[in-house]
């Protein structure tokens, strides 16, 4: 690593350990477009706009005379969980932390910024977008709503995340399917609850909602086809029982994951046809409210070929594979590629790194050069100079 690239990570690593330190919950981070924007400014770009979305950032570079334009995107948002981290830079915020590593995508994009400024060896526009509210799966659709498209217009996009259980300079992707949707959805189960010592004097409806729970999960075993992935988890059972008196209201809350409309759509199919015929069976009512958050995210062939090409050229073909299988958590990139082509990518955070979401979590350092310059090549592959 020369000197400059040196400084440009000691760089990044006091701007990733400044967002950690104050992370902010979608649509609340102020504070980190400040910073970002600030930062963009800083290096000179020719034009940084703040509000996209709420608190959305775009940053736009153009070198030479070309008309070709793609975009560079990271989120933002941290997460509501305590962080039980001890290190000088934890967070400050009490019950938010950067559990996922946006901070360290932030500062990796940043870095882009900085290199890319200085940099001659592309000819068209980069826009940089900084996305808020990604956890929720509402902030790429918030800034599209409010006209990113328009506004800063752009042909395909990237995207790379943090892999926990990857060694630091790896590098994976697939083409098509990557990440899957997620729906949402409520069990509401309504019957007379009463007192503990007389079942038979109501219809209570903890047994059904244990019934219920159970019968969930033959949707992916044995009513959708074993070729189609996917995934059903209730992960909420709520009563208004106490101790000695039997519910009259169970609320049943979970989630699932798939690749496929079709697949989502016959999870639905099934999940009301379980629901209305335990409900029938224990003699209490039923209703679903079924919400879908976030779809498949679906990589274009081209894109992902000139990925693994700029990730060789970064990283070395020994450190760049093929994904052996789509995962089944989901990512708000998954919006834009509903309008452009676009491919994201897993960067390794780490064999011994603490898993995604979880309160020990920290994006490692030693993957912010690799990264900045990742989102480089992006660039230098897809505004080649000729």
């Amino acid at each position: 690593m020369g000197f400059e690239m040196q400084q440009l990570h000691e760089e990044m690593t006091a701007w990733r350990r400044h967002l950690h330190a104050h992370p902010e919950f979608g649509f609340e981070e102020k504070g980190t477009a400040a910073f970002v924007a600030g930062k963009l400014r800083e290096f000179g770009l020719d034009d940084v706009v703040e509000g996209i979305g709420g608190t959305g950032v775009v940053g736009t570079l153009t070198r030479g005379s070309g008309n070709r334009s793609i975009a560079l995107r990271a989120d933002m948002d941290a997460l509501r969980i305590p962080e039980n981290n001890s290190f000088s830079h934890k967070s400050q915020t009490p019950g938010v932390m950067h559990a996922c590593g946006h901070d360290g995508h932030t500062a990796m994009l940043l870095g882009a910024a900085k290199m890319l400024v200085e940099d001659d060896d592309f000819d068209g526009t980069v826009r940089f977008v900084f996305q808020p509210a990604e956890e929720w799966g509402k902030g790429a659709l918030a800034m599209l709503s409010d006209g990113l498209l328009e506004r800063f217009p752009f042909e395909e996009i990237f995207g790379i995340h943090n892999m926990p259980g990857m060694a630091v300079g790896t590098f994976e992707t697939n083409v098509g399917p990557v990440m899957s949707a997620e729906d949402n959805f409520e069990i509401i189960l309504r019957g007379v609850g009463g007192h503990a010592s007389k079942p038979q004097a109501g219809s209570e409806v903890l047994v059904a909602a244990y019934a219920l729970v159970t019968n969930l999960q033959t949707i992916v075993s044995r009513r959708l086809s074993p070729g189609d992935i996917a995934v059903v988890s209730v992960t909420e059972l709520l009563t208004d029982g106490t101790r000695n008196a039997l519910p009259g209201l169970a609320r049943i809350l979970g989630d699932a994951r798939s690749f496929r409309p079709e697949v989502s759509s016959d999870i639905e199919k099934q999940m009301r046809i379980i629901a209305e015929g335990t409900a029938l069976a224990y003699n209490v009512a039923v209703e679903v409210n079924y919400t879908r958050e976030f779809v498949p995210t679906l990589n274009d062939e081209e894109l992902v070929n000139v990925s693994f090409a700029a990730a060789r050229k970064v990283l070395g073909d020994d450190k760049v594979r093929v994904a052996r299988e789509p995962m089944t958590a989901s990512e708000d990139f998954a919006r834009f590629l509903e309008h452009v082509p676009g491919c994201f990518v897993f960067m390794g955070n780490g064999e011994d790194s603490a898993p995604l979401h979880n309160p020990n979590f920290d994006f490692n350092d030693a993957l912010l050069p690799l990264g900045a310059s990742l989102h480089r090549e992006f660039v230098r592959e897809r505004l080649r100079v000729y």
